[in-house]
């Protein structure tokens, strides 16, 4: 099965998928950095399927919170020009507005 591909964002910040903007992760993380957090976050997520009370599920949960902050997905931006964090806004209401204007409406389709 591939995946689909989701537009970028010019300046590497964004990507788009259900018409939303969503946090890439940081750039600056080396490949072994990476690797190991995707393990992680990947673990935590079956961790929740598996979870059999809601205290598991907390535990889980706070598991993948901790590896999306550590990606750079949420918590503080990665980015230091005082750029505002526009996750899950609209690109279309964004300051990536006139970017996604621009796209053509299969490379839309992919991010709707």
């Amino acid at each position: 099965m591939s995946r689909a591909r989701y537009p970028h964002t010019p300046d590497g910040r964004y990507f788009v998928a259900r018409n939303r903007l969503w946090r890439c992760t940081d750039p600056s993380l080396d490949e072994a950095q990476r690797q190991a957090w995707v393990s992680a976050l990947m673990a935590a997520r079956r961790a929740i399927r598996d979870a059999r009370d809601d205290a598991s599920v907390r535990a889980a949960r706070q598991q993948v919170q901790k590896a999306k902050e550590a990606l750079g997905e949420r918590g503080p931006v990665w980015w230091d020009d005082g750029a505002a964090d526009e996750t899950r806004r609209s690109p279309a209401n964004s300051s990536y507005a006139d970017w996604w204007a621009s796209l053509s409406a299969e490379e839309r389709r992919a991010g709707g």
